[in-house]
């Protein structure tokens, strides 16, 4: 994979630097055009220079015909590309030398300056082709020159001076071919640079695009005018749009809270803790970052879920409780060990009278209550590393059906469950939402008094395609009293509770980004677990 990718990106280069080769090409081949349509009009009009007078009118307007001719012609096969680049490139250079030699004849050899033409050409050539086509084309022009000066000095009467401006015009093309030469390898070098850096600088903006896409933060840019430029999808999920908008959509079509926002921060320049509500009532913190040095140019937007801010705030605060808790467990539990193990051996003494006994069973179970409290905070300082994972929740939960009914007795008609729709797939560690469902269903059959004694109903939140799963028993319902504080520490209403389970239960959701819940006006209690949405890949958590 590695060396595709180099050998990939060279590639596009050459295809690169083969068009801009097409493209010169062509161009110049409307000068061709240009030059010899030029010398056909003139010619053929009779308005030809007065230096040019003395010349063959029919020799020299047929050349010219022919050359116009052959470079419309010529045009046709660049632009569909009939033939290959350089058989195009040397076959027309031929052509220039033949087409201008036969002129300049015309017009009375080189002392009539069109010599000049066929440098041009060389000229060309080198730009177009390598360099050693140019030096090439630079002797053949030379020999042209040479020959059609000889050619007129032995039947046209041609001055001998001829010969000097021959062999200028021909040192003239072998240097215009070096420097050409020298000049179009370093702007090959420069172009195939150039096409390198383009394509490292496409390639570097579409990966910053999509990092910005696949953030879980949401993020925009807005541009002066407060139009949007860039949206991820994150901003579309709080915002509760199925997918980004496209470019210049206006803030205020997307959010009126966001633009009053985003208006307040432009009058201020300050970032106060602004707070949208988005789809499904999700909270989202807005901050604003200005773009541009010179001036303000634009505005990128910052979207963060105010529930998770939250929820890595209470991570980081907990893990500094835990380890406090855990340290002051561990210095409970060693006298706690040995106020048990000395009532346990005083139990068995056989002098102890019936309320001294008694006094010991007290002791022996409080003992024991504190110690099953030190088990559930010394859990919470265990934090472990949460294992996320996507599955379809009815195939999970016919598993776990089966082992609540064996460690219960429960018959088939003690459970209902009620799949609003199949397939349900969840995002979460297997292991966590088996211990949550299980301190949930043990807690609901302490409490139920008739069939079904627990109903399992399960679908997808349509407000914000989150999945959830609801549990509730035929009980006779919380206490009003215990209800605003259940999910606290050691809130319970029983005297043997820790108050620890419910606690630990909504924890472990909201290290895999889910929520728990009671879900009030129901008959007995109902407790709803609402998953993060699959789609979206979520931080690895502790617990």
């Amino acid at each position: 994979m590695s060396a595709a990718l180099p050998a990939a990106r060279e590639a596009d280069v050459r295809q690169r630097v083969a068009l801009t080769n097409w493209s010169a090409l062509r161009y110049f081949n409307f000068y061709r055009i240009v030059i010899s349509g030029l010398f056909a009009v003139l010619v053929l009009s009779g308005k030809m220079p007065p230096s040019l007078m003395q010349l063959d009118a029919r020799l020299f307007a047929g050349a010219a015909v022919a050359y116009a001719v052959g470079a419309v012609v010529a045009q046709y096969f660049v632009e569909q590309r009939t033939f290959p680049y350089r058989v195009l490139v040397y076959g027309l250079t031929v052509v220039d030398v033949i087409a201008i030699t036969v002129m300049m004849h015309a017009a009375g050899g080189v002392a009539s300056g069109l010599g000049m033409l066929l440098v041009v050409a060389v000229a060309g050539t080198c730009l177009l082709a390598s360099g050693r086509a140019g030096v090439f084309f630079a002797a053949l022009a030379s020999l042209a020159f040479l020959g059609e000066t000889v050619f007129g000095t032995l039947y046209l009467g041609y001055a001998s001076a001829n010969y000097t401006q021959a062999g200028l015009l021909g040192a003239a093309c072998f240097g215009t071919a070096i420097l050409a030469s020298a000049l179009a390898e370093r702007a090959r070098r420069g172009e195939a640079l150039a096409a390198r850096r383009a394509i490292d600088i496409e390639n570097l903006s579409l990966l910053n695009e999509h990092i910005v896409r696949r953030m879980r933060a949401g993020i925009m840019a807005l541009d002066a005018e407060s139009r949007v430029v860039l949206m991820n999808d994150a901003a579309s999920e709080i915002l509760g749009r199925d997918a980004p908008p496209g470019p210049g959509v206006a803030l205020g079509s997307l959010s009126r809270q966001l633009e009053h926002a985003y208006q307040g921060w432009v009058r201020t320049g300050e970032n106060p803790e602004n707070t949208i509500t988005g789809r499904g009532n999700i909270n989202a913190l807005v901050s604003f970052t200005e773009l541009g040095a010179a001036g303000h140019t634009g505005t990128l937007v910052f979207l963060e879920d105010a529930a998770e801010t939250r929820q890595r705030a209470q991570q980081l605060k907990l893990a500094s409780l835990g380890r406090l808790t855990a340290s002051i467990a561990h210095e409970i539990r060693n006298p706690l060990g040995a106020i048990s193990h000395a009532g346990q051996l005083l139990s068995e003494s056989p002098a102890l009278a019936a309320e001294d006994r008694r006094l010991i069973e007290i002791m022996l179970q409080h003992t024991q209550r504190v110690n099953t409290i030190i088990e559930n905070i010394l859990t919470l300082g265990r934090r472990k590393d949460v294992v996320p994972e996507s599955f379809d929740l009815v195939t999970w939960f016919d598993g776990f059906r089966q082992e609540l009914q064996q460690r219960f007795e429960l018959a088939d008609e003690d459970i209902q469950t009620r799949w609003q729709e199949e397939p349900i797939v969840v995002r979460m560690d297997k292991t966590q939402l088996h211990q949550v469902l299980w301190n949930l269903s043990e807690n609901a059959l302490r409490y139920a008094r008739e069939q079904p004694r627990l109903l399992f109903e399960a679908g997808i939140n349509t407000s914000n395609g989150r999945p959830f799963i609801d549990l509730q028993d035929s009980g006779p319902g919380l206490d009003p009293a215990i209800a605003d504080r259940l999910f606290e520490p050691f809130a319970t209403s029983e005297a043997e509770g820790t108050g620890l389970g419910l606690y630990i239960a909504r924890e472990m959701c909201e290290s895999n980004q889910a929520s728990l819940q009671l879900v009030p006006g129901t008959g007995g209690c109902r407790f709803r677990i609402t998953f993060t949405h699959p789609n979206r890949q979520q931080r690895t958590g502790e617990l």
